[in-house]
């Protein structure tokens, strides 16, 4: 079986932590951000994480 190779898209996009879990940049927050309001901006500032279904389908390509 061949090995899958890696999404380079994804992989600049995804972070993985210590714990294993992935972040991601929260969206809407990469462009018109003058128009929201500052605690949208504040708290885009962190990032999310991935759900655990989203983590198990991404996993294999990063």
């Amino acid at each position: 079986m061949p090995k899958l190779k890696t999404h380079k898209g994804t992989k600049k996009v995804l972070k993985i932590r210590k714990g294993g879990s992935i972040k991601i940049g929260k969206p809407g927050s990469r462009h018109n951000t003058g128009k929201k309001n500052a605690s949208f901006n504040r708290v885009a500032r962190k990032g999310s994480g991935l759900s655990k279904a989203d983590q198990n389908r991404l996993r294999d390509i990063i």
